[in-house]
């Protein structure tokens, strides 16, 4: 069984006891249950559904095991000429999931 979900403004494709990489959640934190609503594919025993846009009372229910961030992506501005330059980083927060099982 796998599902495809959207979360985040990315859509992932998960089966049991895969860990995914999401965007952080707002309120969450380690060890709590995430319940993902918004399914978009199921397949079950070799049978497709798709949603339209969304599969209705189908769920992914996931746990929170780590919250983290991610490597440090440097930006770099730069203007010829002018003496212009601007150094900055950014580094994304993220929690990693493990998807517990699949309801529909």
């Amino acid at each position: 069984m796998l599902a495809v979900i959207k979360t985040g403004g990315k859509q992932y494709i998960v089966k049991p006891d895969d860990e995914i990489e999401i965007e952080k959640i707002k309120g969450k934190k380690q060890g709590d249950k995430v319940v993902f609503g918004e399914v978009l594919l199921l397949e079950k025993r070799n049978k497709v559904q798709l949603g339209n846009p969304f599969i209705e009372k189908a769920t992914v229910v996931g746990e929170i095991i780590e919250e983290g961030k991610s490597k440090k992506t440097i930006i770099f501005k730069y203007k010829a000429k002018t003496r212009y330059k601007v150094k900055k980083g950014h580094r994304q927060p993220f929690m990693k999931v493990k998807i517990k099982k699949i309801e529909d």
